[in-house]
């Protein structure tokens, strides 16, 4: 039975009696994140003036900027201001772009805008002190020379999303910078992701704020979903056992770190799209509707479709201004697998500055160049035992592939590549799974949830968006208590915030 002592829960949440500084101070042990107690204290609070605002558009945008602002601030400190360079460039460079006839000067503004996003990455994620630089020049690698902006990745592939479309005459610009800094700075979204194309967020933003009972119901569902996979099981596999076998495999059989690497599959699932759910689910409450980012990517039978079910807002923007306009697949097979092999490198290198990182985007560029010729060798529909089969090999090839991902450098992917296949030793089994017994029921309640057929799923969705308000309110507390018995250690920062 769980005790519930308040006291510690209370404790658990805001660590120590809330402090002025601690709201209003950037602290970089302490991001402002959607499972910390801050953010649990002051979302309401924020909330309340935004449905106060509800029909007064311009200053209720005012005010979502300026918290989403904050919120950054919370998280990278300074760096908030990189925000507002983004802002102010492509704003005004959509708009010449937009009003410039000749060709030649369209893509040289286009050029800029790539230059100022792209060198923003450049300097911060790939500059001389990064993993991969200190690879190249064999200089040891210390990260606390690297300061890296959380989610620059992300809301620099958003804002490039804009003046690309711009530039291709597929959208037309904003004349009202607001509603740019708006959709660039939104929040949810704006550190980790989903990567949402301004072709469909941008029409949103001034439209009448509505939220249905259905949309608030399936907001709050996903909110308590991503907290339960996110704070529960990812954060638990982690501090308890994936983390220590990842750092020190040798101190393990191979066995033990077989289980780290099957860990570490649901831990970064259940991270990321743990996230991606709360962002949606806020992003919901508020009256916006974000596309899905995660489907089930363990149930897919073929790379493919593992990579049209995970990082989905990332995948489809990598196809599409990256693969299709390498020629995707219209130049001919060995013109295909070029490109694939390209998109996922660059894929990969999105991901970190280090080799581990360029690895694990050319395993998957390769597995999927060899799924096209596969099939292009054997065609048809295939068989019910094909599909079971591509399924094992697919799920046991991206856990392979995940091994370079979280490795904390090629010399530990080695060891562990090495403990699995020369040091198995089977009779530890036994032991394994009475010494990590409470490890091992979180790795089995996140892969039995997400094998769970999608039916089940949104019965418990309409069941939660019938609930009365005040049951609603009773779920988010019984998984606010379920988090604060499971928590074993701080508050951990989501894995894609690096990103």
């Amino acid at each position: 039975m769980f005790d519930l002592d308040f006291s510690k829960i209370l404790e658990t949440l805001f660590g120590s009696p809330l402090r002025i500084n601690v709201v209003g101070q950037y602290e970089t042990v302490a991001p402002l994140i959607f499972n910390s107690g801050l953010f649990l204290f002051i979302f309401p609070l924020f909330f309340a003036v935004y449905l106060s605002l509800r029909r007064k558009t311009d200053l209720r945008l005012w005010w979502v900027t300026i918290f989403s602002l904050y919120f950054y601030y919370k998280c990278a400190g300074i760096f908030w201001l990189l925000h507002v360079v983004i802002v102010v460039v492509d704003f005004h460079l959509a708009k010449w772009m937009y009003e410039t006839p000749e060709k030649r000067h369209k893509t040289w503004l286009l050029v800029l805008s790539l230059i100022v996003n792209l060198g923003m990455l450049v300097y911060f994620k790939y500059n001389l002190y990064s993993e991969l630089w200190c690879e190249i020049i064999q200089k040891p690698y210390d990260p606390i020379y690297l300061f890296l902006p959380a989610g620059i990745s992300f809301f620099t592939f958003q804002s490039l999303s804009y003046t690309i479309d711009v530039y291709r005459n597929e959208l037309k610009p904003l004349n009202n910078m607001l509603d740019y800094a708006f959709f660039v700075t939104f929040f949810p979204q704006m550190v980790a992701g989903p990567i949402v194309r301004a072709a469909d967020f941008l029409p949103q933003i001034r439209r009448e704020l509505l939220v249905t009972r259905e949309d608030f119901g399936r907001g709050i569902f996903l909110i308590c979903t991503g907290l339960f996979k996110k704070a529960v099981i990812s954060d638990y596999i982690s501090a308890n056992y994936v983390d220590r076998v990842f750092e020190q495999p040798d101190l393990y059989t191979g066995f033990e770190n077989l289980m780290g690497v099957y860990g570490y599959a649901m831990q970064i699932y259940c991270d990321f799209s743990g996230y991606s759910d709360m962002a949606i689910g806020i992003a919901l409450l508020m009256g916006f509707k974000f596309p899905l980012n995660f489907n089930s990517p363990y149930q897919s039978l073929s790379i493919t479709e593992f990579w049209r079910r995970w990082h989905i807002s990332l995948s489809s923007w990598l196809r599409d201004y990256l693969y299709i306009p390498l020629g995707g697949n219209r130049n001919g097979r060995l013109m295909t697998y070029r490109n694939l092999m390209l998109t996922m490198l660059l894929g990969g290198l999105w991901h970190g500055a280090a080799s581990r990182f360029i690895i694990w985007g050319g395993l998957h560029g390769l597995g999927l160049a060899a799924e096209r010729w596969i099939k292009e060798v054997f065609p048809g529909q295939p068989s019910t035992w094909r599909k079971i089969i591509g399924g094992i090999i697919t799920f046991h090839f991206v856990c392979f592939c995940w091994i370079f991902f979280r490795a904390p450098g090629m010399d530990k992917v080695g060891a562990m590549l090495n403990q699995i296949a020369f040091n198995f030793h089977p009779e530890v089994i036994g032991d394994f799974f009475t010494g990590y017994s409470a490890v091992v029921f979180w790795m089995l309640v996140g892969y039995f949830l997400h094998f769970m057929p999608a039916s089940v799923e949104n019965q418990a969705k309409n069941v939660v968006t019938a609930m009365p308000m005040l049951l609603k309110g009773a779920a988010l507390f019984l998984i606010a208590i379920l988090v604060m018995q499971v928590k074993s250690s701080e508050v951990q920062p989501f894995i894609y915030f690096q990103f």
